[in-house]
């Protein structure tokens, strides 16, 4: 045993054998003592002691003489929790006060300054009688809801509304979105026999959150009858299990739930009522200046503490810190800091430093930017060079954990970077080689953590819809496997190009239409590894799905590791520069009012008294500023802009291309090459030379003989054929009839492209590949999640660019009919799809606007339920006050639903009518508002 160990245990058997009294009166272990107990030299024992203190194993009582004690033993045998790591304390009785008058808001960064209303919001929600108010706590992802309502459980306990055994139970709403039943059942439990597979009784969350809190994670995901169900619980305290007719069922819970959304946009206005604490945490960019250092200070010593090393961290890398925040709030600055200690970490052990110094230099291009982007807010930038005129030294005695945090590592990434760099040299690898490894896998997988955890579901849910879960989760797994093998970052391109190939498989292997041809074609130089682990996939294709997988399908799998493109790391950048005051920036003004922010976007003015030396300064830092590995696209209006091409691309080193005469419309064009569509410096530079205005570009496309879009997957079939369904349907909803959908295989790609171009107008390449000609592409994934059939409206349109929403689409009306073939039993989805859509379409007649997408497919779905409730003559019953709702749109619904009384014989009561207003009179920003 290890002589620490041996000191441990010494303290630890001791301890225990105080009484509580004991402890309280002061007593405790000194070194001395266990030093003669043990046989060992004091000077030993007291570094070891240190050792454990700085571990948080022990307690240290200063005075004289200083005494030990067991941390764990004390917290047994007080029934104290001690959150404190490195405990130096008088005595274990102050410890004891400490503990008790400790409001555990206090450790909350910022609850006595941005957080001040927000922390007495939900402590007057916890202690409002008899059991507290539900709350809604909004907020940005990543900005802490989930620590929030953590602490705000942890008051309750303070203030004893809660016991210490009381539950503090989470649910994401998120993972049973696409199963409304599924989700109820989790909520609410069932009995057995409610429904297939449910072969004994199952308690729900309400029941195991009884005398506690139920924490509902992006409760927006609700659905209609989820929150009917939930504030009728709310109402009454009471609930049934599914496949219950009674509501007899008790349970005081309170609840709190969190969204990134605006409830009136998503949930029932009814449901909202219930909740009378709504709490909004504000964004990182909205924190104090103080705050945001103190959390720079507490994330770095949480580091410390785990690697056991002061860490010094300069002021230019606190700020571009701060600055490298762009959308993830304190999640994504968790990460930053990680990467950005990680690689410190492997300096210091090159160089065997005690401290982890941390440099600009060591930051990575994203994170550097960040100084550059905080540098824009001058009042910021000069409090934080006030508050920082000396480099933050860390200790890892710092380390104070607040409550257990989903963002943590499941890891020790400092013993992991050990283990590989001394694995690495023993197999004599040189260092720089290993520097390069562990800081790329570092990267790749602290990125990988919190892609993970922030995560957005809607494109899996999307494609639920059109591909068996087991199929998807499977393409899942090979994901991983071919990343691993292969050492690449694949897209989600890869994810559902898979899901489409074995989905298509299946079904010909299933009525026998599978082709067993085998083709190699040279001039993709497949390679070993590839076609290795296309065998690895083959292999689990049989185990997983107990097929045999024919021979051909490893070429197949092959070419879509080869020909899948890889992540794309950042896009063309855009400087807008032009003679003026504030010329360019209007412009961008303009275009980012249509489109939204654009970051790879900026404008440059050039007042006419600024010489042209000066601007030439500023752009070459813009230049470099803008460039994220794909170069940089000037558009400029005249005179010496056009000739700082040459000079900038010297200076920087940056591709850079020029072009003049630039307008609204150019810009606009721009910015839909590069972001939309992704497209290469060259591409789009050749694209917009020949660009003049949206007029003339279709007029001419009009004239063109034919037009066509191509989709592309791995062999021309399969995946290729399953998107030209889609493509084709989205024409079909857009009343397009002169436009072709043709299939290619990646092998063939460019040689058809080709071939085609001499004779018809392509209007985009749609698929798993990005062709080498300079025609518009749209990845697999961007279909799936729907901004993709937005782009083949407008390139099918013939129209400006357009800024409102979308009209309803064949996505939309696949999503509703989907959604309604797994809980309609009476109705035929497909028969009543057409109707509802009709009826949704009348009510906008009736109405006189438009309804947003989202309203039309809440739409859509929860009358397609009210039409079944009818049959089953279980119409819901409105218990709000129905002169509330406005007249007009009562009226308005009553005309539209006599469609169903005509079609269907089927007439919805005025209940049900009435819960179709509320649903219609859910607020939706105005234009005005989102811009």
């Amino acid at each position: 045993m290890k002589r620490m160990d041996l000191v441990y245990e010494f303290v630890k058997e001791h301890t225990a054998r105080f009484s509580p009294d004991e402890l309280l009166g002061g007593q405790g272990l000194e070194t001395n003592e266990i030093a003669d107990q043990l046989g060992m030299l004091r000077n030993n024992v007291s570094k070891e002691l240190n050792e454990l203190l700085r571990l948080d194993k022990i307690i240290k009582l200063k005075g004289r003489p200083v005494r030990f004690l067991d941390k764990a033993g004390v917290q047994t045998l007080l029934n104290l929790p001690l959150a404190e790591s490195c405990l130096e304390v008088d005595s274990i009785r102050e410890l004891v006060a400490a503990q008790a008058e400790q409001d555990p808001f206090s450790l909350l960064i910022g609850s006595g300054k941005s957080l001040k209303n927000q922390v007495e919001q939900a402590k007057a929600a916890m202690v409002y009688p008899p059991v507290g108010l539900h709350t809604l706590i909004l907020g940005n992802t990543g900005v802490g809801k989930t620590l929030f309502a953590r602490m705000m459980y942890n008051y309750g306990k303070y203030c004893k509304r809660f016991s210490e055994k009381s539950p503090f139970i989470i649910f994401n709403c998120a993972d049973y979105y696409h199963n409304p039943q599924l989700l109820l059942s989790h909520l609410f439990g069932y009995v057995k026999g409610a429904f297939t597979g449910a072969d004994q009784d199952r308690d729900g969350l309400v029941e195991k959150a009884d005398g506690g809190v139920l924490f509902l994670d992006e409760i927006h995901r609700l659905p209609p009858e989820g929150q009917e169900m939930l504030f009728y619980f709310i109402d009454t305290g009471t609930y049934n299990k599914l496949g219950e007719t009674e509501r007899k069922r008790k349970a005081g819970v309170l609840i709190i739930g969190a969204t990134t959304e605006e409830p009136s946009s998503h949930l029932l206005t009814t449901f909202i009522r219930r909740i009378p604490v709504i709490i909004r945490i504000p964004s990182l960019q909205e924190r104090t200046v103080s705050e945001k250092i103190d959390m720079i200070r507490h994330l770095f010593a949480n580091e410390a503490h785990r690697v056991n090393k002061s860490i010094k961290v300069s002021p230019e890398v606190v700020k571009a810190l701060i600055g490298s925040v762009s959308y993830g709030n304190i999640g994504q600055l968790k990460s930053n800091i990680q990467i950005t200690c990680a690689k410190g970490f492997l300096n210091s052990l090159n160089s065997s430093q005690e401290c982890i110094e941390l440099e600009f230099s060591l930051l990575s291009s994203d994170i550097k930017d960040g100084l550059f982007a905080i540098g824009r807010n001058h009042r910021e930038f000069e409090e934080l060079g006030q508050r920082l005129a000396a480099p933050l030294v860390i200790g890892p005695e710092g380390h104070k954990p607040l409550v257990e945090d989903s963002y943590d590592m499941p890891f020790n990434l400092y013993r992991l970077m050990e283990d590989k760099i001394t694995l690495l040299r023993q197999e004599g690898i040189d260092d720089s080689y290993i520097n390069n490894f562990i800081a790329n896998d570092v990267h790749i997988n602290i990125k990988k953590l919190y892609n993970r955890l922030a995560k957005d579901k809607e494109n899996r849910e999307r494609m639920l819809k059109v591909i068996d879960k087991e199929i998807l989760e499977f393409a899942e797994k090979m994901k991983i496997l071919a990343e691993q093998n292969l050492g690449r970052a694949y897209s989600e391109r890869f994810t559902y190009a898979l899901s489409f190939h074995l989905s298509a498989f299946f079904k010909r292997i299933k009525e026998k239409e599978y082709k067993h041809a085998v083709y190699r074609d040279p001039s993709l130089q497949i390679e070993e590894a590839e076609l290795a682990v296309a065998l690895q996939i083959k292999q689990a294709i049989s185990q997983t799905f107990h097929i045999e997988v024919p021979a051909a399908e490893v070429t197949y799998i092959a070419i879509l590791l080869k020909s899948v493109e890889l992540e794309r790391q950042g896009q063309v950048g855009i400087i807008v520069a032009a003679h003026g005051n504030s010329t360019a920036s209007s412009m961008v003004a303009v275009v980012e009012r249509l489109l939204g922010e654009v970051t790879s976007l900026c404008a440059v003015d050039m007042p006419l008294d600024v010489s042209p030396k000066e601007i030439l300064e500023v752009m070459t830092e813009k230049v470099r500023i803008m460039d994220k590995g794909k170069g940089v696209l000037l558009l400029v209006d005249m005179g010496s802009l056009f000739k700082f091409e040459t000079t900038l691309v010297e200076r920087t080193g940056s591709a850079v291309r020029t072009i003049d005469m630039v307008s609204t419309p150019l810009i606009l064009e721009a910015v839909r090459k590069t972001n939309v569509f992704d497209m290469e410096l060259e591409d789009v530079y050749a694209a917009l030379r020949a660009f003049r205005g949206y007029n003339n570009d279709f007029k001419e496309q009009e004239k063109h003989p034919g037009r066509l879009i191509i989709t592309v997957c791995a062999s021309g079939s399969g995946t290729a054929v399953k998107l030209k369904e889609m493509v084709e349907s989205i024409l079909t909803e857009a009343g397009e009839k002169g436009v072709q959908v043709v299939p290619a295989g990646v092998r063939e790609l460019d040689r058809k492209l080709k071939e085609l171009q001499a004779n018809h107008a392509i209007l985009a390449v749609v698929g798993v590949k990005r062709p080498k000609a300079a025609i518009p592409f749209i990845p697999l994934e961007k279909l799936i999640d729907g901004s993709g059939e937005r782009l083949l409206q407008e390139l099918l349109g013939g129209k400006e660019l357009s800024v409102g929403q979308a009209q309803p689409s064949a996505v939309v009306r696949d999503l509703c009919e989907k959604n309604l073939q797994q809980f309609l039993t009476f109705l035929n989805p497909a028969k009543v799809i057409g109707m509802l859509l009709e009826f949704v379409a009348q009510l906008e007649g009736e109405l006189g606007y438009q309804l947003e997408n989202v309203v039309k497919i809440r739409l859509v779905v929860h009358v397609g339920y009210a039409l079944e409730r009818m049959l089953l003559q279980e119409g819901l019953r409105y218990v709000e006050d129905a002169s509330q709702l406005e007249p007009g749109l009562v009226a308005a619904v009553d005309r539209a639903c006599r469609l169903f009384t005509a079609s269907l014989r089927i007439s919805l009561t005025e209940d049900e009518k009435y819960y179709i207003c509320e649903l219609l009179q859910l607020p939706v920003a105005s234009e005005e508002e989102g811009l």
